[in-house]
C-alpha cells in the first residue's frame, strides 16, 4: 500500500525555508522497529528527508528496556544527546528537571498545540508550563475484548457491568472455555486492577486513590470492594496464566479458547493481523462500568537540548511533523491507536478506533480522561513499580486479605 504523505504545515514550510541551506541531522531514539510502527517511522523519515534533513536512527528493538535508558543517560551526560527520545508520562518531568530538554514553545504556538490537545495530555508534555515533548498517539487502556461466537454458545451477552461480567464468566466456564484470558505479569495484573478500580469506584475515586495516591482513599471501604472484585476475576483465569505474554492471551480470545480479555487497544492489532473484523469476529467495549471514562497511554518524544543551529532547526521540523494531522493519521492507522489531536477526521479508521476517538473527545470535556498507572502515565516510576508489585502480590497470594493488600498498596504509593 502506498503511504500517503502529508503536506507541510505553514510552520514547517517557514522552518524549511530558513534552514534549507544548511540541512540538519535528526537522531531519534525510538522503538518503532516492527510491523506498522516501522512503516510509520519510514513515513516520518521520508517527510523530514524531503525537507532536507538527515535522519539518523537510534532504534531499540523489543520495546525499550533499561539498557536503552542507560545508553540515553550516558549520551546525555557526555553532552551528546539525540535530537529526540521516546519517553512518556512523569519520566518527561524527571528528564526536564535535569535541565536537558529543549523548549518547543515556538513550534507549539505556531502549530496551536494547546488548542489541539486535551489539557490533561498537554500538561504531561510540559515542564513549568513550557512544551518539552511531543505526543504521537493515544491508546485507550480500559477496553474489554470479546469473542461474540463464544458468548453466543454460552448463551450470555458481552458485559457492561461487573455483575454482568461475573454472570457471563460463570456461563463461559460452564461452556468449557476460559472466561478471562490473562497474562500473569505485573503490568497486566495492574491493567486489570485499574480497570476494576475505575469501574467499581468511579472517576473521582480513581483520581484520588491512584493518581493523587491519597492515603485515606487507598484505605477506604471502596478500595476494599475494588480489591475483592479484582481478586474474584482471577477465579476465571486459567492455571497457565502466570508469565504469559499479553498477545498470547489475546490469541486465546481470537481462537475461541477464551471469552474475553481486559487489555489496551494494541490488542486490536492481533485481531486484525488474524484477519478478524471488528463488530463481527470480535467485540470491543469499555471495561465494565467504565463507559463514561477513558484511561489513556500516550506515546511521546522528549526533545533534548542541542548546540548545532541546523540540528535545532531539524528538531523543530520533527516536532511539527509529529503533530501534523496527516502524520497523526498515517501513524495511528498503522499502530492501532488513535490520533492525539482532538476532532481529527476518523473516516479511514475502524469502528473500535471511531468509538475510542469519540470517547476521547467526550472525556476530555467531562474530566474523565485519566492517565493509566499501569502504562507509566500517572505516577513517578518508583511509586508505579512498588504499587504494581503490591497488586501482583495480592493477585498471586490466595492467603492475603483485601485489608492486607490495602496496607501494602498505601505504603507502596508513598514511594518517590
Amino acid at each position: 500500500m502506498k503511504t500517503k504523505m502529508f503536506k507541510p504545515t505553514v510552520l514547517a514550510l517557514s522552518l524549511f525555508a530558513a534552514g534549507a541551506s544548511f540541512a540538519g541531522e535528526i537522531e531519534v531514539l525510538h522503538w518503532w522497529t516492527s510491523g506498522g510502527e516501522a512503516k510509520a517511522a519510514s513515513a516520518l523519515k521520508l517527510t523530514l528527508q524531503q525537507k532536507g534533513d538527515r535522519w539518523k536512527d537510534f532504534a531499540v528493538a523489543g520495546g525499550g528496556g533499561d539498557s536503552a535508558m542507560t545508553v540515553l543517560k550516558s549520551r546525555v551526560v557526555s553532552g551528546n544527546a539525540p535530537s529526540a527520545a521516546q519517553i512518556k508520562g512523569p519520566s518527561i518531568q524527571e528528564w526536564a528537571q535535569e535541565g536537558v530538554l529543549a523548549n518547543m514553545d515556538d513550534v507549539a504556538k505556531a502549530e496551536k498545540w494547546d488548542e489541539s490537545l486535551p489539557k490533561v495530555v498537554s500538561d504531561i508534555m510540559k515542564y513549568k508550563g513550557h512544551y518539552v515533548a511531543v505526543p504521537v498517539n493515544v491508546h485507550r487502556v480500559n477496553w474489554l475484548w470479546a469473542n461474540p461466537e463464544v458468548f453466543k454458545k454460552a448463551g450470555v451477552k458481552v458485559p457492561t457491568t461487573w455483575d454482568e461480567f461475573f454472570t457471563a464468566a460463570e456461563a463461559l466456564k460452564k461452556a468449557g472455555v476460559t472466561p478471562v484470558a490473562h497474562g500473569g505479569q505485573n503490568w497486566q495484573d495492574f491493567t486489570t486492577f485499574e480497570a476494576v478500580a475505575l469501574g467499581v469506584g468511579g472517576t473521582d475515586f480513581y483520581k484520588k486513590a491512584l493518581v493523587q495516591r491519597d492515603a485515606a482513599t487507598l484505605s477506604s471501604p471502596t478500595m476494599e470492594k475494588v480489591l475483592t472484585t479484582f481478586k474474584k476475576v482471577k477465579d476465571y483465569t486459567d492455571k497457565n496464566a502466570p508469565g504469559r505474554d499479553w498477545n498470547l492471551a489475546t490469541a486465546m480470545v481470537i481462537n475461541g479458547q477464551a471469552g474475553m480479555q481486559i487489555m489496551g487497544d494494541w490488542a486490536k492489532g492481533e485481531f486484525l493481523a488474524a484477519g478478524k473484523t471488528p463488530g463481527k469476529d470480535f467485540v470491543c467495549v469499555p471495561a465494565p462500568g467504565t463507559d463514561k471514562a477513558y484511561t489513556f497511554n500516550v506515546d511521546s518524544f522528549a526533545m533534548f537540548k542541542l548546540k548545532d543551529k541546523a540540528n535545532i532547526e531539524a528538531q523543530k521540523h520533527l516536532a511539527a511533523a509529529i503533530m501534523a494531522p496527516q502524520f497523526q493519521e498515517v501513524f495511528n492507522l498503522n499502530k492501532g491507536s488513535i490520533p492525539v489531536r482532538l476532532n481529527m477526521p476518523m473516516d479511514k479508521f475502524d469502528d473500535c478506533a471511531k468509538t475510542s476517538s469519540k470517547d476521547f473527545v467526550a472525556t476530555s470535556k467531562s474530566g474523565a480522561l485519566l492517565p493509566s498507572i499501569a502504562h507509566g502515565m500517572a505516577v513517578p516510576s518508583a511509586a508505579e513499580g512498588a504499587m504494581k508489585d503490591a497488586v501482583s502480590q495480592f493477585w498471586n497470594d490466595d492467603k492475603m486479605t483485601a485489608k492486607d493488600a490495602m496496607a501494602k498498596i498505601a505504603s507502596a504509593a508513598k514511594a518517590q
